[in-house]
């Protein structure tokens, strides 16, 4: 005799993980190859997450990363990394720190992959994003919340 399944039994499983949306920039190419390669980087992140039907979110991650040799962009890079989540059995309390930092944490590596990708396929050195505790910026995120009405994105920069 099979054990009878709890009703609000955690569960939670990947059903997709896609690319979204990408785009590189590079507006000073060629002449920006010829410069002393002395980047001031800038990099945004955030995250975003919505339900789509029954137990299912998306959730994505947008990465993206501004180069600039002085005064002039070498380049601009733009990754959307989304997932579709099944979750459920999952408390309000508990959906929160989901979406908003174990889903961005599974997406993360995929968006890094990316992004270097898409830099060297540009002809620039290799660009590695450094890895980010989604835990921490979830928590902060919550803090900027207090007294506010809660917003599903999350930056980071």
């Amino acid at each position: 005799m099979a054990a009878k399944q709890p009703e609000n039994e955690k569960q939670f499983s990947i059903q997709k993980i896609h690319l979204k949306d990408v785009s590189l920039e590079a507006p000073n190419s060629p002449s920006i190859f010829t410069e002393k390669w002395d980047p001031k980087v800038e990099v945004n992140l955030s995250s975003n997450a919505q339900p789509l039907q029954n137990n299912l979110f998306e959730v994505s991650l947008t990465a993206t990363i501004t180069v600039k040799i002085q005064d002039k962009t070498a380049y601009l890079v733009e990754v959307c990394q989304a997932g579709i989540f099944s979750i459920s059995g999952l408390s309000e309390n508990e959906m929160g720190p989901m979406l908003g930092s174990f889903c961005p944490n599974l997406l993360f590596p995929y968006a890094r992959e990316a992004v270097s990708n898409l830099v060297i396929k540009g002809g620039f050195p290799p660009m590695h994003l450094a890895p980010v505790n989604f835990d921490a910026v979830y928590a902060q995120h919550l803090e900027q919340m207090k007294g506010k009405q809660a917003s599903p994105n999350i930056s980071i920069n």
